[in-house]
């Protein structure tokens, strides 16, 4: 009988030529265990997904339980199922009014493709600008904004009419026409290697919108539930977008992500045609179950608030690393060593040291601390006991 290992490499798609290949048996909390009882403490929390950690006894519960109601009934929208209305509904208390009326789909790329749709719906106009760097998924749709040429340029021809403006330009508003649909931004650059914006930036890109009657749309994605600190970034930098899309900590672990928007926008993929946006299982009520109960572990354990906390403790623990520049915010960080090629061998490395790390997609000079937003002080400390004894490792 092959292996697991050997089953893996057979009859998986790859996404690398070398994978990390850890055989995971359970997870709990900020720990990840494999066959043979070794635990690697994550922090990355599958790329801010856990940020409840791993199998909170809310989530399980809330999984477990609405299993037992019922699974997979329709195709979404025809059927009106409880835990996609509680949860769309305890979205909308949290967020600015005119926020209010939440599409369900599976994931953040197709998040991205139903944003796309709903701008270019609503305003009949076709241009998206994006910026540099800037990552929103691996879809046609969302490739075609993504700020970066090397991931694109073998997928081409891609979606026509985007254009692509420089994050934290002055410039980038002044790019905002009457032919504008859209402004995709993400309010803290993830994959850019965490790049907060300038201020009066994101202000000014709303400011341009307004202007010239295009969408801001916002991609909270990777920052958005506690993750930087505040419950959502939009708050953290008091900009309202038009169309906000979420996913990855959405789900609570199970894959769900939303585009949301105001009601009167929203409508315009009901008509002319009807089912102008559809999916099968987008919004499946067990994920919606475990996404509304993470919600809720989040907002009442105040989450956003301890990731500032233990933000300032990762950042004085680094200190006394040998590493230099940590960038930003809450428990989103990249870490910069003093000697910047030895990333790929921290990467790989860390696992014989009980650590999960991992790259950003187009920064190369930092590594990824992104761990479940529960992680506790001691946890934290331990971390850099294993952060210090694989930087010895590699230098």
């Amino acid at each position: 009988m092959p292996s697991q290992r050997q089953l893996f490499l057979d009859h998986l798609g790859q996404t690398t030529p070398s994978p990390l290949m850890l055989e995971i048996e359970r997870a709990e909390g900020s720990f990840l265990y494999d066959r043979n009882g070794k635990d690697y403490l994550d922090l990355i929390s599958g790329v801010s997904v856990s940020n409840t950690g791993h199998r909170h006894p809310a989530v399980v519960s809330a999984v477990k339980e609405q299993a037992d109601r019922y699974m997979h009934l329709m195709v979404y929208g025809e059927v009106i199922q409880s835990p996609q209305v509680q949860y769309a509904a305890r979205l909308a208390s949290l967020l600015p009014e005119s926020l209010g009326s939440v599409y369900f789909v599976n994931s953040g790329s197709e998040a991205i493709e139903g944003a796309i749709k709903l701008a270019r719906r609503y305003t009949g106009r076709k241009e998206i600008i994006y910026f540099r760097n800037a990552y929103h998924g691996s879809t046609t749709g969302a490739l075609s904004v993504q700020g970066s040429e090397h991931y694109r340029n073998a997928f081409r021809p891609l979606m026509p009419s985007t254009t692509m403006a420089e994050f934290n330009s002055p410039e980038a508003a002044g790019m905002v026409t009457d032919d504008t649909a859209a402004v995709l931004v993400e309010p803290v650059q993830a994959e850019a290697g965490v790049v907060q914006p300038a201020d009066g930036f994101l202000s000014g890109l709303r400011d341009a919108c307004d202007r010239h009657g295009a969408m801001l749309i916002f991609d909270e994605v990777q920052t958005g539930f506690g993750r930087t600190g505040s419950l959502f970034s939009l708050f953290r930098y008091n900009v309202v977008p038009d169309i906000l899309v979420l996913a990855k900590a959405l789900g609570g672990g199970m894959p769900l992500g939303a585009f949301i928007s105001s009601p009167g926008i929203m409508s315009s993929l009901a008509h002319d045609p009807v089912l102008g946006h559809i999916t099968t299982f987008g919004g499946h009520p067990v994920c919606c179950a475990a996404g509304l109960a993470s919600l809720d572990v989040i907002v009442a354990g105040n989450l956003a608030a301890k990731a500032r906390e233990n933000e300032r403790l990762f950042r004085e623990r680094l200190s006394q690393l040998p590493f230099g520049e940590v960038r930003g915010e809450g428990l989103l960080l990249a870490v910069v060593p003093e000697k910047k090629d030895i990333i790929p061998a921290l990467v790989s490395k860390a696992p014989e040291h009980g650590l999960l790390l991992d790259y950003f997609l187009f920064c190369d000079e930092a590594f990824r601390i992104a761990p479940p937003l529960t992680i506790s002080p001691d946890e934290i400390d331990t971390a850099c006991q294993r952060l210090r004894a694989l930087a010895e490792t590699v230098a």
